[in-house]
């Protein structure tokens, strides 16, 4: 399994421990990790019940064994440019006059952040706190 490559081996340690705090089992993390990826927004009509779908694809995945995951690190720069295309992206299509960008992580509080200064737009950043240990 690719997901082998961020949760086997004492040199993963580190890795399962963030899976340990998502609330992963040891058993959980001897399964495929499948990712769930929505557009779910609510400034687009036709993805307004996109939340509610993904959490039944989620509790599907969940029942049928195998979960949510990534494949490593080595995309973090590009993930933030990726984060902030995106934001860029629906604030420009949209023509909003502000952004209240709610982050988490390492690689999303930098994405919104530079899409924020990117653009010059007045932005308030309202992080979501500290992960579980």
């Amino acid at each position: 399994m690719n997901s082998d490559n961020v949760k086997k081996g004492p040199e993963r340690a580190p890795n399962r421990s963030l899976f340990y705090a998502l609330g992963y089992t040891p058993e959980e993390l001897d399964r495929p990790l499948i990712g769930v990826v929505s557009a779910y927004s609510e400034i687009v009509p036709g993805h307004m019940n996109l939340d509610k779908l993904a959490q039944a694809v989620k509790d599907g995945v969940r029942m049928a064994g195998i979960r949510m995951g990534h494949v490593g690190m080595k995309y973090s720069l590009a993930s933030r440019e990726l984060i902030c295309d995106s934001v860029e992206t629906m604030y420009m299509a949209h023509q909003l006059d502000g952004l209240v960008l709610v982050p988490n992580c390492d690689k999303i509080v930098p994405g919104m952040v530079m899409a924020a200064v990117r653009m010059d737009v007045p932005a308030i950043v309202c992080s979501g706190g500290p992960m579980l240990a």
